[in-house]
Order: structure tokens, then sequence, then C-alpha cells
């Protein structure tokens, strides 16, 4: 039984799907006018560690995963500006970028993936249907959800009217009926991005992308919602009311899950504080795609992620003791230590320390797979590394002098690799090493 930490309740709760042979789930997915940082692949692969365990735990073909591409949004509209091209020329490059960097990092391609410039009749009809209900209207161009017409906004992030006003950074319009009110609908101006609609030429607002678009490919209740904790407030406040209040009342999600940031000292890495590193560039320093993804995995999903060097160090050092662990062997079962703590809350800490314990090599490599990790083998796991064979080698060198007690010539053989950058670590199963 799968348990996960719901934001909306406070808790842990049982993982029980509408229907067990078509589990939803729905991530909120990249804006794609600019390279991804690091922070930005963690909800991607925590959220494909998730559905890996779905599948495991409910069938192969049980999981409709979607994860939405933001290709209409002012970024965009600057950046291409700031080009002088298309915006879909600067989105289809990020958007590329983004799908081989997260599938560089062992991130499989969502189910479906909407696109907003190609969802905008079905976000079109949510905004009529809530002017049709009083939850939203029209003003100067724009149309605004009217959030005190819905009694219960706010009970996902729990914040009171101020807190909410001020953590949106709301904007100061004379034409907004409430301070809080949100925008579905602005006017695009002559040469900027627009379409046709019931208020005139236009573009949709963030906020109400997801819900269209969650409508039209899961339904209107969907099983999981997922997304970093700063999409709490406001995005997914937004989110909830706008389908609630279209839907007669209906749910938007039975969980909603929520991963931590990644962080370069005490604030969170993000682009607009410039203190961010991206996957391109962590690969193009010879990291490999796999050693990234067993660091973002290494903190449970919900609490912050200092990225250091030494925590890529470590994990590189991690999966060299696995893939030697696990030599050449096919996959077999899956062991039920690993499983039982992804199941609980995707514990992925205690999942790799249970694997790091696994003595069958078979089970150990299935283990692995559904982390995410061990997809190489052992072979193309180390060919990155030509002398490889040599240092171990020299290693097994040592290992036998300090069997016979001739310290002297395993001192000078650590010396030795030490001057070449390579570090030996010794521990109970045997010694490892890495590049320093």
């Amino acid at each position: 039984m799968i348990r996960l930490h719901d934001t909306m309740s406070r808790e842990k709760r049982d993982f029980m799907p509408a229907d067990p042979k078509r589990v939803t789930m729905y991530v909120c997915g990249p804006t794609v006018y600019g390279r991804a940082h690091i922070g930005n692949a963690r909800p991607a692969v925590v959220f494909d560690t998730l559905g890996r365990l779905i599948r495991h735990e409910f069938g192969a073909d049980s999981l409709v995963y979607a994860r939405n591409v933001t290709d209409v949004d002012d970024k965009i509209i600057a950046a291409a500006e700031a080009e002088g091209v298309d915006p879909s020329v600067i989105t289809e490059r990020f958007e590329r970028f983004y799908l081989e960097d997260m599938g560089a990092l062992g991130v499989s391609p969502p189910d479906i993936a909407p696109h907003a410039t190609h969802e905008i009749g079905p976000m079109v009809a949510m905004i009529e249907r809530l002017v049709g209900l009083g939850n939203a209207y029209e003003a100067d161009g724009h149309v605004l959800f009217s959030v005190p017409s819905d009694p219960d906004y706010g009970a996902l992030s729990r914040r009171d009217r101020e807190q909410m006003i001020a953590g949106a950074r709301v904007e100061v319009a004379p034409y907004k009926r409430d301070p809080a009110d949100f925008v579905l609908w602005k006017p695009s101006p002559d040469g900027v991005i627009g379409w046709d609609s019931p208020w005139g030429r236009g573009r949709p607002g963030w906020h109400i992308e997801c819900s269209a678009m969650i409508r039209a490919h899961l339904g209107e209740t969907i099983d999981i919602h997922g997304g970093g904790l700063d999409l709490i407030f406001p995005h997914h406040e937004n989110e909830i009311a706008q389908s609630r209040c279209a839907h007669g009342g209906a749910p938007l999600a039975r969980f909603w899950v929520h991963n931590g940031f990644v962080d370069m000292g005490a604030e969170k890495m993000s682009k607009s504080l410039g203190n961010v590193v991206t996957p391109n560039e962590l690969l193009a320093q010879g990291h490999k795609g796999e050693t990234l993804r067993l660091a973002l995995l290494s903190a449970h999903y919900r609490q912050p992620l200092p990225w250091t060097d030494a925590l890529i160090a470590q994990s590189k050092t991690n999966l060299d003791r696995l893939y030697r662990a696990a030599g050449d062997a096919e996959a077999g079962e899956v062991d039920l230590g690993v499983v039982d703590a992804l199941c609980d809350d995707l514990n992925t800490p205690l999942a790799l320390s249970r694997l790091s314990a696994i003595d069958d090599p078979a089970t150990l490599r299935a283990s692995g797979h559904l982390l995410g990790l061990l997809g190489d083998s052992g072979e193309a796991w180390f060919q990155g590394d030509a002398d490889s064979s040599g240092i171990d080698a020299r290693i097994a060198e040592r290992t036998a002098a300090k069997a016979s007690r001739d310290f002297a010539t395993a001192d000078r053989i650590r010396d030795e690799l030490k001057a070449e950058g390579v570090l030996l670590e010794d521990g109970p199963g045997g010694t490892t090493w890495r590049r320093g």
C-alpha cells in the first residue's frame, strides 16, 4: 500500500486511486524560456520515481501521467523580442533542451505533454463557464476570477487574506473588484502573440492553463497533482478554485504532493536570484546523469536539498559501489524492503540505504531500476574511466599488501593514486574509489 503526504490534509494517507486501472497524475512542467536548472529537475525526477512506483504496484499500464508545457508567457514574449524571433523559436528550443536534460537524468517522457498554445479552446470554454456562473467577470479587456465568490479559497495554503494578497504579489489594477482577484484572460496588443476570444484578442493567464488541460486530458478530479512547494500559493490555490467552481464543487485532486527546494546555501535555487547550476553544465563537466539523479533522490522529496560538490562526489562513489556489486547480472525480483521504503511517502533515502545492503546482484539491479538507477551495464558505467581496470588492479595490489601487513606498499599505492586524482575509500564491503 502506497502512503503519500497530502498537502491539503497535512498528513500521510493511504493512496487509493479512483480507478486502479487508470491512475491519473498531473505535474506542473516547465515554462520554456530558458535552460532548466538542477532545482527544476527535482520535481521531474521525484515524480518520475513516483510514477515508477505506481506502475510497479498497480501495473505497467495503470498510470496516465501528464506534465504540461507552458509555451505562452510574458518571459517567453520578452525573450523572443530580445532575439527578434517568433515566440515559437524560443519555446521549441528550450523545450528540446529540457527534454534532453531530463532524459539524461533518466526521466521518462510523460504519457501526455499538453502545450498551452494548443489548448486555447478548452481554456476559453472554462473561462466562459466561470463567467456564466458568476465566478469570473470581464473588466477592461481582462477576465478575472472573483476570489470572494469561492468561500473555500485558501484551503490548500491555509493563509489568511492579508497573507494571500501579499504572497500573490497581486497587481494593483483599478479594474479589479477585489485585490485578490486574479487574471484568467488578458489582452494582447498588436504584434504580441494572442488569440481571438469573446473578450477580444488576448492570451490566457497562467493559472487557467493547468485547470483546463487537466479537465481536457484527465478529467474533473485526478488522483495526484504534483509540483514544487513554491506552486502551492498562488498557482495551485488558484487552480483549485477555478476547477472547483467550474465543476460544481468537485475537488481537482485527491492528493496534492509537493517537493522541497534545491538550494545553493540559504536561498532556494532560482533563475531570478542567479544562483543556479544547470544539468547541462554539470553533464559538460563530466558528471553522469545517473549520478545527478541519485543526488536528487538522496534527501526525502519534501525536505530541502543543499546542492554541493560533495553531494555529487558521494553520489558517484555510491553508484560505483552499486555497479560493482551488481556486476553483469540481469534484473531479477525487486527487493521488498526497497519497495516498502518507497511506499512510505517515497522515502528514497531509506530505499537507497536498503539498496546498498542487497547481496544478490539480480535483486540489486531490479531494485535499482525501480529508482531509475543501474540502467547501464557495469562495463558501460565504468567506460568513462578509461584506466579503471588499471586502477582496480592497483587497488587489488594494495589490498593484498594490507593482507600481508605490508603497510608501506599499501600506503605508497594510496598516495600514488591520490596524486593522480583517485581517492580511495575503505569500507566494510571493500575499497571503492572516485575521482577527486
